[in-house]
């Protein structure tokens, strides 16, 4: 007995039943369209409720069920959802199904650099509110409660929206919108914990709290308006538009012709 198969130009071509079939590879319909260049197609796993995501959900639930966090901030953070899926349904739709590839190659360096930033942004603030529960600093924890509620809910957002069903001007929109709108929070953090030093013996809570107060707000100022005016805007923002672009003529281009 015989395999018969059709090959070229209607050819017979016969195998005998010893020896199987070549296996036949039926090529990607949208190789073509992706130019051979195209983002591998390795879907990311992501899962929709991560322990990350909801542990920010979380802190920003307790301090806006707490009362330290004014109706503003969370009505921006209700509205920024809102807006940021109505842009990219409208302005900024996925090019592929699948998540683009990475922009950076270091990626040891860029996970020290998130790192980093949790445990001055998240961690540390985290901690001296809980301090200032036990020493009575409400005025400390008013000042803090704001930065954390944002960047809280920035992690909870990046979760959403950092999967292949969004693209990549949406995952740099979440952070840059969120940081630009902290850094005021930052501000008033500041120039409360240094209105503190006025204060003298008014002051409720211990000294070296003060001190550390002061340094923590000052390294989350500084190191957030780097974030934003030195990485987002001149480095992550421009990379992701080309690479979006770049696929998105690409995919026009393969349509017309």
């Amino acid at each position: 007995m015989h395999y018969k198969l059709w090959g070229q130009n209607n050819q017979i071509i016969c195998f005998p039943i010893s020896v199987p079939p070549p296996s036949i590879q039926i090529p990607d319909p949208l190789s073509k369209m992706r130019g051979g260049d195209s983002p591998p197609n390795t879907p990311k796993k992501l899962t929709l409720f991560s322990f990350r995501r909801l542990a920010s959900a979380a802190v920003a639930a307790i301090l806006a069920a707490t009362g330290t966090v004014n109706i503003q901030t969370i009505a921006f953070i209700l509205f920024s959802l809102i807006y940021t899926y109505f842009l990219s349904v409208t302005a900024f739709p996925s090019v592929f199904g699948n998540p683009d590839p990475p922009l950076f190659g270091n990626k040891n360096l860029f996970r020290v650099y998130v790192l980093f930033a949790a445990v001055i942004g998240l961690l540390l603030p985290i901690a001296y509110i809980i301090h200032g529960l036990v020493q009575g600093d409400k005025e400390g924890i008013k000042s803090a409660a704001p930065h954390l509620f944002l960047l809280s809910s920035q992690v909870f957002m990046e979760g959403l929206f950092y999967s292949g069903q969004f693209s990549l001007p949406i995952r740099v929109f979440v952070p840059v919108m969120n940081n630009s709108v902290r850094i005021f929070a930052l501000i008033e953090w500041v120039k409360s914990e240094i209105s503190k030093l006025d204060q003298g013996y008014g002051y409720e809570g211990s000294v070296w709290r003060l001190y550390f107060g002061i340094g923590l707000a000052c390294v989350n100022l500084g190191f957030w308006c780097y974030n934003l005016f030195g990485f987002l805007l001149p480095v992550f923002l421009p990379r992701a538009f080309k690479r979006y672009y770049y696929y998105s003529i690409k995919q026009a281009k393969a349509k017309e012709g």
